[in-house]
């Protein structure tokens, strides 16, 4: 499966309904990423419209993510056996139902379900827009910027999201943050037809369905336990759970490995280009996704910033993230990408540093700022080299694969270092908690936001010197992780240079 491209047999080049095409893409990429953001703002009037209760304000939130990782790869190779094109406008379509649905649901168990089916929609989106800009980009150079677009749309939804919610919530019902994306869906349908190309390179045999049952087994079991790990620590189920998708992960390679026509081709991960690209992306989803929540945790916690302050202040980070995975393909014109990404990652492991002993929303957000001005490299660079090491019968699957690594990997991150900042947390407070009430002290030794509810109920001085102390050992916790995760960054650049060191400038070769 080997693919070798010289200058002197270039692929055609994109034309005018290709990027037009790419634009067709790129706007529903920004509005489902902004729909993310503005569930988290309008949870509050949600709440109290539907009077939902806490077990269910959290499924409201988790249930789309659950299934949208879930069907990931499911909907990939689905899109490899019967056109991404196709898969794209019936996902489109159904997304568009479903956000209806959300808007006008009556009940918490009616928005439930509805989400729950906004999430399966959802999972078509990725890999069909992913392996139809493999297609439609023939030439390296420009599938590279075409990557990098999309990336940007996707992440400008975290920048625009909390602003675009504080607006729309201001005047209309919560209901109203579903139907933002609507506009975006219709225009898809109509146009997608025209622009989009369909092309199915591969077979057109059916799904194996015991393989699509593992799978979610596999992804649905592992993401839950490890949610369930930070949300109530070390307990039977979450590891039982766990365990369960190890298991169901096992048997789901096994049987890939079986089968003709497999959900996944493991003769992918036999390429070191896709497996290093895949492997440098979780990693970033793991420890720059991690630092992320534990900073905007500390605007509001420790310098108690409000959820909308707390999120204008991430936007320089986001800012640079969108800069560098913008002018990144462009670079690596003319140098090798896995030299652009190793020394760009030392940006983002001087950021990391920086966290190690900033403190202060300014500091916090400088330091921000420069580890996602590392970073974007990698993220743009790295799902160019996935998609184009793929053959293109395989692209909806690898852009599944590369999709469900930044969810995993997001959650792992959240799970692996939160709880090592917990720890660090609940060992500086433990003294100080001695004097306390069995009960008041085992909350405050939960979270920073139960010492905060703990130390308002204290007399003033005693309330203030617990506060300042768990607020000091809060920051120590994020101070650690932004250290260990410099140490873990700096092995994927290694890594990265040495592996990839053979793959030439965008536009010169194409190696897998």
């Amino acid at each position: 499966m080997t693919r070798t491209m010289t200058q002197t047999a270039m692929p055609q080049k994109a034309g005018r309904k290709e990027w037009l095409g790419l634009a067709v893409l790129a706007l529903p990429t920004l509005l489902v990423s902004l729909d993310l953001f503005l569930l988290i703002l309008a949870m509050p009037s949600l709440s109290e419209g539907l009077h939902a209760s806490s077990v269910q304000q959290l499924w409201i939130l988790d249930i789309y993510g659950f299934l949208l990782s879930g069907f990931m790869v499911t909907m990939g190779s689905w899109g490899d056996r019967i056109g991404h094109r196709k898969v794209l406008l019936w996902g489109a379509a159904a997304f568009g139902l479903a956000s209806v649905a959300c808007a006008f649901s009556t009940t918490p168990l009616m928005l439930i379900v509805a989400r729950a089916a906004l999430g399966i929609a959802g999972a078509t989106l990725a890999p069909s827009i992913l392996a139809l800009i493999r297609n439609m980009f023939p030439d390296e150079r420009q599938r590279a910027l075409a990557i990098g677009i999309w990336l940007v749309c996707f992440t400008s939804g975290a920048i625009l999201g909390p602003l675009v919610g504080g607006v729309v919530l201001e005047h209309f019902w919560w209901g109203s943050v579903f139907l933002l994306g609507l506009p975006a869906m219709v225009l898809l349908l109509a146009l997608g037809p025209k622009l989009l190309p369909e092309r199915r390179e591969g077979h057109g045999g059916p799904l194996d369905m015991p393989s699509v049952g593992l799978s979610l087994a596999a992804i649905l079991s592992v993401i839950y336990g490890v949610k369930e790990l930070v949300n109530v620590g070390l307990r039977l189920v979450p590891v039982l759970t766990i365990v369960l998708g190890l298991v169901a992960g096992t048997a789901f390679l096994k049987r890939q490995r079986r089968l003709e026509q497999p959900l996944i081709d493991l003769r992918l991960f036999r390429r070191p280009t896709f497996s290093v690209a895949l492997g440098s992306l979780l990693a970033n989803s793991m420890l720059t996704g991690a630092i992320m929540v534990f900073v905007i945790q500390h605007f509001q916690l420790v310098e108690a910033l409000s959820p909308l302050n707390a999120a204008l202040w991430i936007i320089p980070g986001m800012a640079t993230s969108i800069i560098s995975i913008q002018v990144s393909p462009m670079i690596a014109r003319r140098v090798r990408p896995a030299v652009l990404i190793a020394y760009s990652l030392i940006l983002t492991v001087i950021g990391l540093i920086w966290l190690t002993q900033a403190d202060g929303v300014v500091g916090l957000a400088l330091g921000f700022a420069v580890v996602n001005l590392g970073s974007g490299p990698l993220i743009a660079l790295s799902t160019h080299l996935v998609l184009s090491t793929a053959p293109p019968e395989l692209a909806g699957a690898a852009g599944a694969l590369n999709q469900t690594s930044g969810y995993l990997g997001l959650s792992l991150g959240i799970a692996l270092l939160g709880s090592l900042g917990t720890v660090v947390y609940r060992a500086q407070l433990a003294d100080h908690l001695r004097s306390l009430p069995t009960a008041a002290a085992d909350t405050a030794r939960g979270t920073l936001a139960g010492a905060t509810t703990v130390a308002g109920g204290l007399p003033h001085n005693a309330g203030a010197v617990l506060l300042d102390q768990a607020r000091a050992a809060f920051t120590s916790g994020l101070h650690i992780i932004a250290a260990i995760s410099a140490v873990l960054m700096a092995a994927t650049a290694v890594v990265v240079l040495v592996t990839l060191q053979q793959i030439k400038p965008l536009g010169q070769t194409e190696q897998s």
